[in-house]
């Protein structure tokens, strides 16, 4: 596919990596800061363009007659939908934009037809609606759903006094009496996508696929408290903040923002009439302990500087047996922060790439299934992919210990009319069906790419 990626921020770059990694596009992107285009273009294989997204000639330049995908992804909300909006005009391309600001996210339905835009993105939004999730789960690290939210995967950390430390993955569901899999475990810096043999350990960050109604149970089972969080201490007051606090209090959840701008302040007592603001430094240690740290049931550190999320997550740590959150923005030492474990870390720029890596994907699909939903698991050395499964795929009304599959890959999870199933060797996919596959593999992009 031709894609144009306007912008080589964060997300611009983290699609352009992702992106040519897949081998099959042919990507251009446009930024009007020449060094990070070098930078881009030095890294992955990708054509630049120093200019302006928003430029006739420099979109002209590049190859908008011939693109599939324009992707804008600039700092500002509005170049991204001028240049989405001229993208159309000049090559009837798809168009895909990162939209931020609060007021304009009420308007996304009209923004999406009148401009004629394929997706529009939001990550301080997307990133709210992953901690929210994970805060109903507060003992797991990460949560991703799929079939609209009836099967989710779960990651946790096995605890020492669990039933799961030393058991055989093909015992589980005799020994704890759960329908769940275990579709990947990390151990150390290793990760594995485990056959029934594997035994597990405590200290593992295993990843089950479940319903629901499993999971929560399953949690219970593995001696993993299950029960959602009370209260959230969240420490700074941006977009991500809001987002997140108005998610929780329509939980129930009781929610206390600190922030200290007093404009900003005033701003979310507005927005937020439910939540408690304080006006005041988050990094200081007498505040948080003056206002309760030390019996909070989770924490979430989203300041604008990554260090002082990682400080303040430390902090509390040492303070609180609640939930630990922490927002870092870049990914340069992702090595050194997982080691520190901070509880769950939640990068936003990943979260929006993903969300367009998986809507480019899905346009390029083959003909036996389309993509409904891309996750990156196990510390991003693998995806768990969904699958609408359709009437001509070549894995149709074959059992699945039939099928002659690549290796690393698990059929993790089927949904047929509402119904979750965890597979067995003898269940057998049918159209209509949409099923969750797990792979090392990079870059699938239809159901035929797991076989042989």
């Amino acid at each position: 596919m031709n894609i144009i990626i306007v912008g080589c921020g964060k997300v611009g770059r983290r699609l352009a990596q992702q992106l040519s990694y897949e081998k099959e596009h042919n990507i251009t992107v446009i930024d009007i800061n020449r060094n990070y285009v070098t930078e881009t273009t030095n890294n992955y294989d990708v054509m630049g363009i120093v200019g302006s997204g928003t430029n006739i000639e420099m979109l002209e330049e590049a190859g908008t007659d011939k693109a599939d995908i324009l992707i804008a992804v600039t700092g500002s909300d509005e170049v991204n939908l001028l240049a989405c909006l001229m993208a159309k005009k000049l090559g009837d391309c798809k168009t895909i934009a990162r939209v931020r600001k609060p007021e304009y996210r009420k308007a996304i339905g009209l923004l999406k037809e009148d401009l004629g835009l394929a997706m529009i993105i939001n990550p301080e939004y997307a990133a709210a609606t992953e901690i929210a999730r994970i805060l109903r789960f507060p003992s797991a690290i990460q949560i991703d759903t799929f079939a609209k939210g009836r099967i989710e995967i779960l990651k946790l950390k096995i605890p020492k006094d669990s039933p799961l430390d030393n058991l055989r993955i093909a015992d589980i569901s005799i020994k704890l009496n759960c329908d769940v899999l275990v579709c990947g475990v990390e151990r150390g810096q290793e990760a594995f996508i485990p056959g029934g043999n594997f035994v597990l350990k405590s200290g593992d960050e295993i990843s089950i696929i479940a319903s629901i109604k499993n999971g929560i149970y399953f949690f219970k089972k593995a001696k993993v408290k299950a029960n959602p969080v009370k209260e959230s201490m969240i420490i700074g007051g941006g977009e991500t903040a809001y987002y997140l606090a108005d998610m929780l209090i329509k939980a129930g959840i009781d929610v206390k923002v600190f922030e200290k701008n007093p404009k900003r302040c005033d701003e979310l007592c507005d927005l937020l009439p439910k939540a408690t603001i304080v006006n005041g430094d988050g990094t200081e240690n007498r505040l948080l302990l003056e206002e309760g740290l030390e019996n909070i049931s989770s924490f979430v550190s989203m300041t604008n500087l990554d260090e002082e999320n990682v400080m303040l997550s430390l902090y509390a740590k040492s303070k609180t047996n609640g939930k630990i959150i922490t927002k870092i923005n870049r990914t340069e030492y992702d090595n050194v922060i997982g080691s520190l474990e901070l509880g769950t870390i939640i990068y936003p720029k990943d979260i929006t790439a993903e969300h367009i890596v998986k809507f480019v994907r899905a346009t390029n699909n083959s003909i036996g299934s389309d993509i409904e939903t891309m996750h990156r698991i196990l510390d991003g050395k693998a995806e768990a992919l969904e699958f609408m499964i359709k009437e001509n795929s070549p894995v149709i009304n074959k059992t699945l210990d039939s099928l002659n599959l690549k290796s690393n890959i698990l059929i993790a999870c089927i949904s047929r009319g509402g119904k979750v199933i965890i597979p067995r060797g003898q269940d057998v996919i049918m159209p209509g069906d949409s099923v969750v596959v797990v792979t090392a593999h990079e870059g699938f992009k239809d159901i035929s790419d797991i076989l042989k």
